[in-house]
């Protein structure tokens, strides 16, 4: 089954190049950004105001051919695609949490952005803390004892096309 998508706005941010980039929301702390929504869905924006923090879904446009398995950032092993967070996937859909910290008619400005500028933007959800968090018992695979290496960790070239 073919599915497809439009892409409802671009993704702005300092990241013009993905070499440094920081690989996730957490390692990217203080970095702003802003999100242009088409005009066609500015109705959609109403009430987006009242939460601190939203999901982006984009596509990684740059992304390489996927494989299904790869070495992600903060390994050296190749893991399977979908025990990591690496760009090159399927669908290349990306997600991440950043903070909102404004709307301006069709231009929302983010905090903590860890996207490519340019990308396409596919959806925003808003991220609520009770719907999103389960408990304190989560297991990390693979990235156990990993954990603290993603503030210091930036992206490279691997995933991405040249």
């Amino acid at each position: 089954m073919e599915i497809k998508y439009k892409a409802i706005g671009i993704i702005k941010s300092p990241f013009k190049a993905t070499e440094g980039m920081p690989i996730q929301s957490a390692s990217a702390s203080g970095v702003r950004g802003e999100v242009i929504v088409n005009e066609e869905y500015l109705e959609g924006l109403s009430d987006l105001d009242g939460f601190s923090h939203i999901v982006l879904l984009f596509h990684f446009h740059q992304s390489k051919k996927f494989k299904l398995k790869v070495k992600p950032y903060m390994d050296n092993v190749e893991r399977g695609v979908f025990a990591t967070r690496a760009p090159s996937r399927p669908n290349s859909i990306g997600l991440s949490v950043v903070k909102l910290i404004g709307i301006e008619g069709n231009k929302l400005i983010i905090e903590n952005v860890d996207i490519l500028d340019g990308t396409p933007l596919l959806d925003i959800k808003p991220y609520i803390y009770e719907m999103d968090n389960y408990d304190n018992n989560f297991r990390y695979g693979w990235i156990t004892g990993k954990i603290n290496k993603i503030k210091g960790t930036k992206s490279d070239s691997r995933f991405f096309a040249k």
